[in-house]
């Protein structure tokens, strides 16, 4: 047995060390990158790109997931375009799909079924591919939900809200234009209504289908075409403003919630290199592994059982896909009547108003709000801190309200399946949902915003009186008290970083003359619009308010020291109770909703 000892000396633990000299220059990687900057420039650039701060919330991971899919829309859909062939010509299905041999059909679709059942991994690629369109939408939805909830379309970013809008609009149209791209009968359908829809355009429905279809419905041209727009055309502008969409959140710096040591002149959070581009990369894999997840455990489009399409078949209970549902939803809720002949020509406005009209009104309302709320507002600074939703109660109320406008549309465009299911009559669903969509968003509205101006008592009276901890204490002269535990100041300052917008005072309409002043009825509708906004409104808790809060609290340091000195183990703070507290500096004390000043 050796009686050597283990310890080694220091040489000899950095023998084997590496004393080369390092590469001149970084070695070969470092003289690439070196030559590149020497020509372009770039290494300027890429550093201002690597040190820029984004902060971490939650929130923030719904415009990411919209991103990483569409990265998996481009990844699969070009897998796809090698085996489709886009064109209407007829073929005789000789694949291996038993129940489809013998059966005349379009290349489109003969193609698409050989994709799903001849081509290697060829399912799996277009199940991925339609589930991540599907997520692609919902994520930009849920996006725009929250930049508009939390206020982060103010300015400098009303063009990345348009930018965002517009893609969200360009997106139905390209899921649309794919999902009719296969050529079955519940695509064919779905592309059949679509030419009835052009058709209801006043005086120039008839040339614009025309146009689109190459003739007479369906034509061949269709399937050519739509391939052209659903790959090349789409694609490339949506990639080109989502570009845009990035450089101007780079430019313009992440918004933020508020925080202890967050303004509106920094970023609070972490840098794209390393921590942001690591968690960035495993989300991305995380996306990609949910959605290949789905795709491979829920079947979705399955054309081989829809069949071919042909123009004289329908199928039974077809449904659009759910992003196109609202709008087919009003089509049905549309009454009858707004059908009429006029100089012998028939108007078919119960069609066009919901199927043609409905979209491009709703993006644009929803394009102007930002500036239809500065204007109201008068507000022209920069916002780079968020609002929380309940201190914004009139712009979270009129988005609720949009919202169930929505779902109510979205539960239409089924009303048939909804009768067969629930044995219903359609006529009494139909009509139920119409009065809802004039009563519901009206309603939706009032409750909302009674509900945030709530939780601004609640945060209020957090505040001033602190946490209630559920301990009743009695005091010597027989009083009761719950102990209240004071905010720390973190827990504290998103509760009070917020700011009180108040009415605008309404201009006299004339001058000390008599004249009208100009612009006077523009004043008053102004004035109107901030009264609605901001007549009802809880004021945040100045330093002043939580100041003299503390104070109250001192004062009775003579009545709690026994307390205290009794009961160590279960004071908690402050006590408050009884009438007499229920003061000016109180949540529910405070002098109601509404001020004139």
């Amino acid at each position: 047995m050796s009686t050597e000892s283990p310890t080694r000396s220091a040489d000899a633990l950095r023998k084997d060390d590496d004393t080369a000299p390092p590469a001149k220059g970084g070695g070969a990687v470092g003289a690439l990158a070196g030559w590149v900057d020497d020509r372009t420039g770039t290494a300027k650039g890429f550093r201002y790109f690597m040190k820029k701060v984004f902060p971490d919330h939650w929130s923030f991971m719904l415009g990411e997931i919209a991103m990483y899919s569409l990265v998996i829309l481009l990844l699969t859909g070009t897998f796809l375009t090698f085996w489709f062939v886009p064109s209407a010509g007829h073929t005789v299905y000789d694949g291996s799909y038993e129940p489809l041999k013998g059966i005349a059909m379009s290349e489109a679709f003969a193609s698409t079924v050989d994709i799903s059942f001849d081509v290697r991994g060829g399912l799996i690629i277009r199940q991925i591919h339609h589930w991540s369109a599907l997520l692609f939408i919902v994520s930009i939805m849920l996006h725009m939900f929250r930049v508009f909830f939390t206020g982060a379309f103010r300015k400098p970013r009303e063009i990345n809200w348009i930018i965002g809008l517009t893609l969200l609009m360009l997106a139905l149209v390209e899921g649309f234009a794919g999902y009719s791209l296969p050529d079955d009968l519940l695509s064919g359908t779905g592309l059949r209504a679509a030419q009835g829809f052009m058709l209801s355009i006043p005086v120039l429905g008839s040339y614009i289908s025309y146009m689109v279809f190459g003739g007479g419905f369906p034509g061949e041209a269709i399937i050519p075409r739509l391939f052209t727009v659903h790959v090349l055309l789409l694609p490339a502008i949506i990639v080109g403003l989502f570009t845009a969409h990035i450089i101007l959140v780079m430019v313009h710096k992440h918004t933020q919630y508020p925080g202890p040591g967050k303004t509106e002149k920094n970023v609070v959070g972490f840098p794209m290199m390393p921590v942001y581009l690591a968690k960035a990369g495993g989300f991305f894999f995380i996306v990609f592994g949910i959605t290949a997840l789905i795709a491979g455990l829920v079947t979705i489009n399955p054309i081989w059982a829809y069949g071919p399409y042909e123009p004289t078949q329908v199928t039974a209970g077809a449904q659009p896909d759910w992003y196109m549902g609202f709008a087919d939803g009003a089509l049905r809720l549309l009454p009858g009547f707004l059908e009429f002949e006029l100089f012998g020509t028939t108007w078919s406005f119960n069609i066009f108003l919901g199927a043609i009209a409905l979209i491009p009104v709703l993006f644009t309302i929803a394009g102007a709000y930002p500036f239809v709320e500065a204007w109201i507002t008068g507000d022209k600074r920069e916002h780079h801190l968020l609002d929380r939703p309940r201190n914004a109660p009139t712009r979270t109320a009129l988005g609720m309200a949009a919202i169930s406008f929505y779902a109510i549309l979205f539960f239409a465009a089924g009303n048939d399946i909804m009768a067969i299911k629930l044995h219903l009559s359609i006529n009494d669903i139909t009509n139920a949902l119409r009065i809802a969509c004039v009563v519901v968003p009206p309603l939706v509205f009032w409750v909302t915003k009674r509900i945030c101006l709530s939780l601004q008592r609640r945060d209020r009276d957090l505040v001033l009186h602190g946490r209630e901890t559920g301990r009743i204490v009695r005091t010597a002269d027989g009083k009761f008290f719950e102990a209240h535990e004071p905010l720390d100041a973190h827990t504290r300052w998103p509760l009070v970083a917020f700011e009180t917008n108040r009415p605008l005072e309404l201009s006299e309409a004339a001058d000390g003359n008599g004249v009208r002043r100009l612009g006077a009825a523009k004043g008053r509708l102004r004035a109107k619009l901030s009264s609605f906004y901001f007549s009802d409104r809880i004021e945040a808790v100045t330093p002043a308010e939580l100041a003299a809060a503390h104070h109250h609290g001192e004062h009775e340091a003579l009545e709690t020291a026994v307390v205290e000195d009794s009961h160590p183990s279960e004071f908690g703070g402050h006590l408050h109770g009884g009438a007499e507290e229920i003061g000016a500096g109180h949540a529910y004390g405070h002098v109601g909703d509404k001020h004139d000043d």
